[in-house]
């Protein structure tokens, strides 16, 4: 008989495992903040150099994060069931996957100038983009290694390692970006190239501080020993549950790298105010994000030991804590949308009050769709813990593709209403995936899923 928890015993459990998982995102983004924050004072070619080669870097980061977001609900479940060789092949295997895939994309990235050009970017900021890809893009490789440890240390609730290794990352960051960007003490001055050498240096050092902690601490999984031996059967079973994980992945942000493309075509200071406008609304997002990893853990958990009403009672919480994170959230961005966006100009910038006039106007926007964007990552955590990913896959295509992107096109520009109408477009788009996917995970744990794990 499986033990009974209340509600408020889910919710320490949550809060528990989930709070160092929002620090480690908050701790990730704020990476790519000072990114944004110190380009954005350096100048407003350099902030939209950074949207443009920053967004095509994260489409092929995220795609790729799916095999490693797959090792998480594996791990989990066989941690659970103590299976310590199922542990080492799943995470070994996820390696695998996530490099090799790696391999595949860095040349895209290196050579990244062309492909913006092609997508009707401007020449000026493409050339940029490609400066800054010619270095940050070859951190895709340690990048996709530093999220299969991750989501390794996050299924055994390792979770402070995580955030401790992140927070550090971002002090190291700034420092080089200080150093780097502005040319300061004495070193050179090299502005968005600057940052890409900073971005490769954090994330290599990340990932070499995970490889030791995971040697030293957990021995017991001998995670590095003979890696080079392939294992197919662990590698086909990451494989079958992270491409369909990486290509919902790559439907979303490829959503709204979309409206970055449209954004551009708008002009240099709408897409640096969209570029702005992402940033905060994203801080938002990885407390969300942390919150859905939380819900894979626990549901990765719950299933293997066939706790239906554990499950059931876990998803209402940790979903419960996510609305209440997003309706503040709208409050907050109603109310002082100025104050948030001027954080990332110089006062002296002289396309400053064009570039805030232009992002009230995303952020109230921004407002409407924070419900929607929590509910649709807390359905997908959940539905990734119980390694249901092929049919959200489909509910991802079809709500950003076939309904989000056509929308914020007619809206921003058949109807004229600009980059606000390209985001209120986004909005649509998740909505249907917030509400498709989370009536099929309630559906599946009350019907289907009770069934078989009770």
């Amino acid at each position: 008989m499986q033990p009974q928890f209340s509600y408020r015993d889910h919710a320490r459990a949550v809060l528990g495992l989930g709070l160092p998982l929002i620090g480690s995102h908050l701790a990730q983004f704020a990476i790519n903040l000072s990114d944004a924050v110190m380009l954005g004072w350096y100048s407003v070619s350099a902030l939209a150099a950074e949207v443009l080669g920053g967004t095509l870097f994260f489409v092929f980061f995220i795609m790729g994060s799916g095999f490693a977001w797959a090792v998480m609900p594996m791990v989990a479940m066989a941690d659970s069931a103590g299976e310590e060789a199922q542990v080492r092949r799943y995470t070994r295997m996820g390696i695998w996957a996530s490099l090799l895939f790696a391999a595949a994309v860095l040349p895209i990235l290196l050579l990244a100038e062309p492909v913006l050009v092609a997508l009707g970017q401007d020449p000026e900021i493409s050339a940029l983009a490609g400066d800054y890809l010619g270095l940050h893009g070859w951190s895709i490789l340690p990048a996709l290694m530093v999220m299969v440890l991750k989501s390794y240390l996050s299924a055994l609730e390792r979770t402070q390692v995580v955030l401790w290794v992140t927070v550090g990352a971002v002090g190291l960051n700034i420092a080089i970006n200080y150093l780097l960007i502005f040319g300061n003490l004495g070193f050179p001055e090299m502005g968005v190239r600057g940052a890409g050498v900073a971005s490769l240096i954090v994330t290599t050092a990340s990932m070499v501080a995970l490889v030791i902690y995971a040697a030293r601490v957990l021995p017991q999984h001998t995670l590095f020993r003979r890696l080079w031996r392939p294992d197919r059967d662990a590698f086909a079973a990451v494989f079958r549950l992270g491409w369909p994980i990486g290509i919902t992945n790559l439907a979303e942000v490829g959503l709204f790298a979309a409206s970055s493309v449209m954004m551009g075509w708008l002009g240099k200071l709408p897409l640096a105010a969209h570029g702005i406008a992402m940033q905060i609304t994203a801080v938002v997002f990885m407390v969300h994000l942390g919150l859905s990893n939380t819900a894979t853990v626990r549901a990765g958990q719950a299933f293997g030991r066939g706790d239906g009403p554990g499950l059931r009672a876990g998803a209402a919480v940790v979903v419960g804590i996510s609305l209440v994170v997003a309706a503040l959230t709208m409050v907050v961005l109603l109310i002082v949308p100025e104050v948030l966006i001027g954080l990332f100009m110089n006062p002296l910038e002289p396309d400053r009050e064009g570039v805030i006039a232009i992002g009230v106007g995303l952020l109230a926007a921004a407002a409407l769709f924070q419900l929607v964007d929590a509910g649709q990552v807390m359905a997908l955590g959940l539905l990734r813990g119980v390694q249901d990913t092929r049919i959200p896959m489909i509910i991802a295509a079809l709500s950003y593709w076939a309904v989000g992107v056509p929308v914020s096109y007619v809206f921003g520009f058949t109807l004229g209403w600009g980059g606000v109408g390209v985001w209120l477009g986004l909005a649509i788009g998740l909505a249907f995936a917030a509400i498709l996917m989370m009536a099929r995970f309630w559906a599946w744990s009350s019907r289907a899923g009770a069934a078989r794990m009770n």
